[in-house]
């Protein structure tokens, strides 16, 4: 299975444009990595060629001895918007769908220690597990939602998105104000604690109230 190439909300079909990620927006995760959550919101980018559809295989890749997963709300952008106002944010909103953010972890450690960008740790092929898309008004409030991944049918993170620190507006205007945000944009909005190792032979299924399942097994690359 190849990278996705179009998001699915319904009969619709939607290009997906850049994947705009928070790092430690849930004050318990950033304690399990190890930090704070920053005063404001700090994004990186993965590329689009890291999505996959529910039900697709997670890659392991030899460059990495440990790989990690976290199941994040990410909204998907509906129109284009630039220094868009925290009170008009909203208002970019098409819809949102269940995120797995894998991360080659000690690559992003190796990075992190050397001062140098961690790009790779987060952008491999297949490492972006992705659901349909649920229409924002079938949704209703994005911080009152119960997320769940299980692993081979255990729990992992069990969270909720009313501890994210940065809501979903002021996300949206943090991001359009460094660079304009387009339809098809997906923005991961960070993840609960609970992150841990996935291996070879691993099933994931990630909830989100609301808004849908995302379901991926884990292989080794050969």
């Amino acid at each position: 299975m190849g990278p996705v190439t179009m998001l699915r909300m319904g009969d619709r079909r939607v290009r997906p444009g850049k994947i705009l990620c928070v790092a430690r927006n849930y004050a318990a995760h950033a304690k399990e990595s190890g930090g704070e959550v920053p005063p404001e919101p700090v994004f990186f980018l993965k590329p689009t060629t890291a999505l996959i559809e529910s039900g697709g295989t997670i890659l392991l890749p030899p460059e990495s001895a440990r790989v990690e997963e976290e199941c994040e709300l990410a909204v998907v952008i509906a129109k284009a918007g630039h220094d868009v106002p925290k009170e008009h944010a909203m208002a970019l909103v098409l819809g949102y769908a269940v995120f797995l953010d894998i991360t080659a972890r000690d690559l992003q450690a190796r990075a992190r220690e050397a001062g140098l960008p961690w790009t790779a740790a987060k952008g491999f092929d297949t490492f972006g597990p992705i659901s349909t898309i649920m229409p924002a008004r079938e949704v209703g409030d994005p911080h009152d939602l119960a997320i769940r991944l299980e692993v081979n049918g255990e729990p992992a993170q069990v969270g909720t998105t009313r501890d994210m620190v940065h809501k979903v507006p002021d996300l949206i205007a943090h991001a359009s104000a460094i660079m304009t945000l387009e339809r098809g944009d997906v923005l991961a909005t960070g993840t609960p604690a609970g992150v841990r190792e996935i291996r070879d032979g691993d099933v994931l299924s990630g909830k989100i109230e609301r808004v849908g399942r995302v379901e991926a097994q884990v292989a080794r690359k050969v």
